[in-house]
């Protein structure tokens, strides 16, 4: 089931690229969209390239709604949204806090448009 995806998976510290993702059943029906973030990324495409194939065995179909980067900081329970992706375009980073508050509920989420 769809629900079983997390809503949000990322690094538990530092600052890192992120994608927002839609998955799809194939034919329409049901959607929802997910973050992933990691520094292992050294771009936003081995985000996807990861996230895809594992929602592709679940049955979906995935498209990157765009991205940009993540500040971490798990001591002072802060996430910062900001940035974009070179080849995927900025993520709505507005609705990337209110998948990532879901996921962390006592945090402080913001976003803004700034590049660093």
């Amino acid at each position: 089931a769809m629900a079983a995806v997390r809503d949000a998976e990322i690094d538990p510290e530092g600052t890192f690229k992120y994608i927002l993702v839609r998955l799809q059943r194939p034919g329409g029906g049901e959607q929802r969209d997910i973050v992933r973030g990691t520094k292992a990324a050294e771009f936003h495409n081995h985000i996807f390239e990861k996230v895809n194939p594992e929602m592709e065995k679940l049955g979906y179909e995935c498209k990157c709604l765009g991205g940009g980067k993540i500040e971490h900081n798990s001591k002072d329970k802060k996430i910062r949204v900001f940035g974009l992706s070179t080849g995927y375009g900025k993520a709505d980073h507005s609705v990337t806090v209110e998948i990532l508050k879901k996921e962390y509920t006592d945090y402080e989420i913001t976003w803004s448009d700034d590049k660093k």
